[in-house]
């Protein structure tokens, strides 16, 4: 038996996230369902994180265990060919047979796309959020500034999170402004459900002026949902990738 890492990117505007669920399409089970054709046996894969519904993926990682003889490097190539257009798996390895990547530690770095103009673009549709108020990128970027570090992110999870802790370390934020897309960058330890969703509703509110930046100090000591900003939608965001340490 060897354990095997894949590295999963996927659009996911046409799924239910990653988890499997009893009903609705997964990453999760359109990936066992591929591999135990492929593999000929029961495969059951265990992702790095756990995606929301029309969440996207450039480098999600996952593993699973097999005994097949086919090389562990080949996998990716007769996967893909199993796999549809919109899940693509970029690189597949052996690893050691306790690597975990949920229980190792890892900096996960996420995207959020926001296309700041008069009118859509068809084009950007699936992957960034239609915004059309002008929004002011050095505040953005100012009240961002305020959440790098070690904090109890309690005000930007959703009430729903069954976390054991709130406390999160950020380590890079930025936000980016490349003609019409607006881009925050976030680079952390690890995410409650929906942190990195609410912290792009939340500096939406610093660039429209409706909050200013300084706001987010008392955000973080409300330790209340509340206090932050909206929710925003799930198709602006991506995961980057993951680095383990």
């Amino acid at each position: 038996m060897k354990r095997i890492q894949l590295i999963v990117s996927y659009e996911g505007t046409n799924y239910n996230g990653w988890q499997k669920q009893p009903s609705g399409v997964t990453i999760e089970g359109v990936l066992n369902r591929a591999l135990t054709e492929l593999l000929r046996e029961s495969v059951t894969v265990t992702g790095a994180s756990r995606t929301d519904s029309g969440v996207h993926s450039l480098g999600n990682v996952a593993v699973f265990d097999t005994s097949a003889r086919i090389p562990a490097e080949k996998i990716c190539y007769a996967l893909n060919q199993r796999l549809p257009e919109d899940i693509v798996v970029q690189a597949s390895c052996e690893v050691a047979p306790d690597f975990h990547p949920r229980h190792c530690e890892s900096r996960k770095t996420y995207e959020y796309r926001i296309l700041n103009r008069k009118f859509p673009l068809p084009l950007e549709r699936r992957d960034t959020y239609f915004f059309y108020r002008k929004l002011d990128v050095d505040a953005m970027r100012l009240a961002g500034q305020y959440l790098v570090g070690t904090h109890d992110f309690k005000s930007f999870c959703s009430v729903h999170a069954q976390a054991e802790t709130t406390v999160r370390t950020i380590y890079h934020l930025d936000v980016i402004k490349d003609r019409d897309i607006v881009t925050i960058r976030v680079t952390g330890s690890g995410f409650l459900y929906h942190m990195v969703r609410i912290i792009a509703g939340t500096l939406l509110q610093a660039g429209t002026g409706e909050r200013v930046p300084e706001e987010i100090l008392d955000i973080l000591k409300a330790h209340s949902r509340s206090a932050a900003g909206p929710t925003a939608p799930a198709h602006g965001l991506t995961m980057i990738g993951i680095e383990f340490l």
